[in-house]
């Protein structure tokens, strides 16, 4: 594997984008939008900033920063974020302000994350305790936005709180309560608490399928968070539900390759495939869950199994570069006025598949960095 290539598309990425066009953002590329804080960008700034931790390369870190200068005031305001829509994603970028504020001791990034910090106090919450997903998504709870806001949520305890990490645990607690299923070992991409949303099981409130980048979002959340929390029960709590995670998800693993379909309990059915940005999520989940001594080294070699397939798999090279490619754009759950994302399986397997796009290619070059420390 020539992994050194990968260091120069990485780079390639970095300098064809500004922080008013990331090339890697094809939702925003595609419906011709302009730069707005957001969670796509956000994890590609979590895995630059992961970069520059290795190799040293403040390439990895200027631009990083002055994406985050392009929105965050001296004050500590984000230019776009908009509180009313309640939305989880917009936390996600928030994570990259931490280290930033360690670097730079500049105040407006503290200011940012106790923005952010407010507006999780704002947040609606479910009867049981969780964050709803979006105030257009009521009562709502997708493993998605466990990844997008319990990191950042913890690591504001960790650096200017009270290191009080009960309410994130509680809430991925609640999580393995209501969205786990005991027997496929898998956790359903939503729950809706009203049971009300047209997708739900009214029985349950969960969605009908498992979602595989849903899945990679709750994977990488929880070793994250294992990272993020010292010992003790918290840590505890989340290290059983992670290995017990894990243990599932490689049940499902294409044999061959190590990837992961896109819906992955139905393996090699009509239309479904092996996607990237999942795939890629598992094997930095299982890379780092052992690195961390939460997994065995088993696991370090079945995550690096899955980045070599997708490396052979999805991975091109051109005359321009190079090109990820088995990226699926898009999904999720309604809301009720597109009845189209009912969660089901034909649902699943048609949105576009895409190449570059960040949701795939950040958590690709977050498994690269644990492929690096493997290798050191």
């Amino acid at each position: 594997m020539d992994y050194q290539r990968i260091d120069d598309y990485v780079l390639q990425l970095v300098e064809q984008s500004t922080p008013e066009r990331t090339v890697w953002n094809m939702e925003k590329i595609r419906e011709g939008k302009p730069a707005s804080w957001n969670y796509i960008d956000g994890c590609m700034l979590t895995a630059l900033m992961e970069m520059e931790s290795l190799t040293g390369d403040q390439r990895y870190s200027r631009f990083a920063r002055a994406c985050v200068d392009h929105f965050v005031g001296d004050d500590g305001s984000i230019r776009t974020f908009k509180p009313e829509a309640c939305n989880l994603d917009d936390i996600n970028e928030g994570r990259v302000l931490f280290a930033l504020y360690e670097r730079t001791g500049e105040e407006k990034y503290r200011k940012a994350a106790e923005f952010l910090r407010g507006q999780l106090e704002k947040q609606p919450r479910t009867v049981e305790g969780n964050f709803w997903h979006k105030a257009i998504y009521p009562n709502q709870v997708w493993l998605d936005g466990i990844y997008m806001a319990q990191p950042f949520y913890a690591l504001y305890e960790k650096h200017f709180g009270s290191e009080n990490y009960s309410d994130t645990v509680g809430q991925i607690k609640n999580v393995r309560a209501k969205m786990f299923s005991e027997e496929k070992g898998l956790y359903f991409h939503g729950y809706d608490a009203s049971r009300t949303a047209f997708w739900a099981d009214p029985a349950t409130g969960c969605s009908q399928n498992f979602w595989l980048r849903s899945l990679g979002w709750f994977a990488v959340a929880l070793a994250d968070l294992l990272d993020i929390l010292p010992d003790g029960k918290d840590r505890d709590s989340l290290r059983g539900i992670f290995t017990e995670l894990m243990a599932s998800i490689d049940r499902y693993a294409d044999q061959e390759t190590g990837l992961y379909w896109q819906v992955p309990d139905q393996g090699g059915r009509e239309g479904n495939y092996l996607e990237t940005s999942g795939s890629a999520m598992m094997a930095y989940a299982m890379l780092k869950g052992a690195r961390l001594g939460v997994l065995d080294k088993e696991c370090a070699a079945k995550g690096q199994k899955t980045f070599d397939g997708i490396m052979e798999k999805y991975l091109t090279f051109t005359e321009s570069g190079l090109n990820l490619g088995g990226i699926c754009l898009v999904a999720g759950l309604g809301p009720e006025n597109n009845r189209r994302r009912d969660g089901s399986y034909a649902y699943y397997i048609s949105e576009p598949v895409v190449e570059n796009d960040a949701k795939g290619v950040a958590p690709f070059v977050l498994a690269y960095t644990e492929v690096k420390r493997l290798r050191a």
